[in-house]
């Protein structure tokens, strides 16, 4: 039986390495406009979540409110579209390009490109795996391994009995930061409590009707399951339509465990729907905004910078629901 209680962590504070800015300095001063005024490119993984819609919002928003020039490109999930965004921001000579990586291998020869033409990067919410820091200037956005940590760490909380807790897994996008991350995080959590198991664990591709197809088949092929960690706020809502729809109560029936915390996560925690959300703030356009300024000008930044994020309960969720922004 697992019981209720509160378990919650903030997330750890960023890295104190540092990087040179520098390069794209000279770009704002040619466009005539003293550096004022920057020119960015930024390509968007896509609009596969309420959590993305979100990030993407802010982006624009704090853009406008910073007086940044923003070209945006919208790639649709797909590396070979992200990749032809950056190449055409470096040919249109950008002062500056900051995108969120599909996945996290296969970067190096773009990177390298807006690097030849002293185009400073920075990526933002996911990083890529490139040995070669130099590419980029900074990393702007979660720490998805502690994300995953903290949820596994509110489940072996609950499960202090010695009976034995059947977890599905549905995952992020194959390949992706956040999922290969929030996987390990979650793994490393439950390692040593031997009646927590990952019976089935399958990609919802971080969508609604993705984490609803994932627990359709899992509900068929495992007809004794405990647990659900979604990597996603948007995959938990989809498994949650098809737990009802299997005539099971979710919640109750079945645990979930979901990252995000977005309004409609939040609502199904309220509800009793969701038992446990890890907060990962998408509300990124600020801090991107002042980075982006300080790297054009060739100033010192933090190698890594991560947001700061807290964990919900059903009590908790009730509290705050009202004044959620996302």
């Amino acid at each position: 039986m697992i019981k209720k209680s509160m378990f919650a962590v903030l997330a750890a504070t960023g890295l104190a390495l540092t990087a040179c800015g520098g390069g794209g300095a000279s770009a704002g001063a040619a466009n005539g406009s003293g550096g004022d005024k920057i020119t960015m490119g930024f390509a968007q993984v896509g609009a596969e979540s309420g959590w993305r819609t979100a990030n993407t919002k802010s982006v624009q928003e704090s853009a406008k409110e910073a007086g940044v020039d923003l070209k945006f490109s919208d790639a649709q999930q797909k590396q070979e579209n992200q990749i032809k965004a950056i190449r055409s921001f470096v040919q249109q000579k950008v002062d500056v390009i900051a995108f969120s990586p599909v996945v996290e291998s296969g970067w190096d020869t773009v990177l390298k490109e807006a690097k030849d033409a002293k185009i400073p990067v920075i990526l933002t919410d996911r990083a890529v795996d490139s040995k070669d820091t130099s590419l980029y200037k900074t990393f702007l956005g979660s720490d998805f391994v502690a994300e995953g940590k903290k949820a596994g760490e509110w489940l072996v909380e609950q499960s202090k009995s010695s009976e034995p807790v059947n977890i599905v897994e549905i995952q992020g996008t194959t390949g992706s930061a956040p999922a290969n991350d929030r996987k390990q995080g979650f793994e490393d959590a439950i390692k040593d409590d031997p009646d927590l198991k990952i019976v089935a664990s399958q990609s919802g591709d971080f969508t609604r009707s993705g984490g609803k197809q994932v627990m359709e088949a899992f509900l068929k092929n495992n007809p004794d399951i405990d647990v659900v960690f979604a990597h996603n706020d948007d995959e938990g809502l989809g498994a949650i339509e098809a737990i009802e729809a299997a005539g099971k109560v979710p919640g109750k029936d079945i645990k979930i465990i979901t990252i995000d915390a977005v309004k409609d996560g939040m609502t199904a925690l309220s509800n009793g729907k969701i038992n446990f959300i890890v907060e990962c703030n998408p509300l990124l356009g600020d801090q991107l905004m002042d980075l982006a300024k300080k790297v054009v000008a060739g100033q010192d930044v933090p190698q890594r910078v991560v947001t700061e994020e807290t964990t919900f309960t059903m009590e908790q969720a009730k509290q705050v629901l009202s004044s959620r922004q996302y």
